[in-house]
């Protein structure tokens, strides 16, 4: 690998505030409010059982406040990483020829699994294999029976986690992956932070119906949903994007916010076949893709926040993914699929 040169950083939230890809970033999202003002009407198309009662200005008023607090987490993730040495990710990947060839192939390679995982899931009458099982976070009133469930977290851990993971790892260290910590407290501390804050956020804002189960409901279930979307959601995006694409982007954008931008619509872009998404008519394409964006980027964005600043992907993970918000807002649909009593 060659040397890895970085541009003399402009500290501050002004010197933030002029970088070109942030600007872009605000205007899409702006642009994202504004269509939907426009086009979505008095309601949305897409069948939310979980958000059943909610206007398309309350919903996006949902989703302002979410980015809201990614925007408060991320801050709190500065401050608390403020004395660590933080890692040179941009130098964990190989030259920028390399790193751009790399990134280019595997781009290819997820549209390539988003699209077999569609042609799949048809095929055995499911829904499409994206990012997340068809009723995850927002619920469905469509059947998903626990064939489907297995068979989706089976594609998703192979295509994007082994195969990316045996290809890349006979080639890079795992700390060039972001697989290994540099300081374990220190991101102990910051995996509790931002867990319990996270956890304080979903109970309060989402009321999750974990709390309702059974004992035995809970005791089946919450394991049951923690491996499954461990295996199907999780550990995906964590070697397809955070071990791996994380780092090629910082070398060839050679920005940390255009990385972290990068990192939050490549997580979006996974998660195009999520079951809600309604591509029948041109304005229910244009509010799927604007829906998907006000989901999943700002989270996909605090991901790769975390891993920029601790340089181990396996942050992200336990504090932000694994157990919130999946484990503690899915383990319901889990029980209702695999008829736990």
């Amino acid at each position: 690998m060659t040397e890895y040169r970085p541009r003399p950083p402009r500290r501050g939230l002004t010197a933030l505030l002029r970088n070109r890809s942030v600007q872009l970033a605000a205007t899409g999202w702006l642009g994202c409010n504004v269509v939907v003002l426009t086009v979505a009407g008095d309601e949305l198309p897409f069948a939310w059982p979980a958000a059943a009662t909610q206007t398309p200005a309350s919903r996006l008023l949902d989703a302002n406040l979410a980015l809201a607090e990614v925007l408060l987490l991320t801050a709190l993730t500065f401050w608390i990483t403020r004395k660590r040495t933080l890692p040179d990710l941009a130098a964990r990947a190989p030259e920028r020829s390399v790193a751009a060839r790399e990134t280019l192939l595997l781009l290819l390679y997820g549209a390539g699994a988003l699209g077999l995982g569609f042609l799949l899931g048809r095929l055995a009458g499911w829904h499409p294999f994206g990012l997340h099982l068809a009723g995850s976070i927002y619920g469905t009133h469509e059947h998903v029976s626990p064939a489907e469930s297995i068979a989706w977290a089976a594609y998703n851990l192979l295509v994007y986690a082994v195969i990316p993971l045996l290809f890349f790892r006979r080639r890079y260290s795992a700390e060039a992956l972001n697989l290994r910590s540099s300081n374990r407290q220190a991101d102990t501390v910051l995996i509790g932070a931002v867990l319990l804050i996270e956890s304080l956020v979903q109970v309060a804002a989402l009321d999750p119906r974990i709390f309702e189960l059974t004992p035995r409901q809970f005791a089946l279930g919450v394991p049951l949903t923690f491996t499954l979307y461990l295996a199907g959601a999780v550990l995906p995006a964590m070697i397809f994007i955070y071990a791996i694409l994380v780092p090629r982007f910082l070398r060839l954008t050679r920005s940390p916010a255009t990385t972290v931008i990068l990192g939050g619509l490549t997580y979006t872009a996974l998660h195009i076949w999520d079951a809600w998404t309604v591509f029948t008519s041109p304005g229910n394409i244009t509010l799927s893709i604007v829906f998907l964006l006000l989901t999943y980027f700002a989270p996909g964005m605090f991901k790769t926040v975390l891993t920029v600043r601790t340089g181990n992907a396996w942050v992200h993970v336990w504090g932000y993914h694994a157990l919130v918000p999946h484990t503690l807002i899915d383990a319901p649909h889990m029980v209702h699929v695999f008829r736990l009593k």
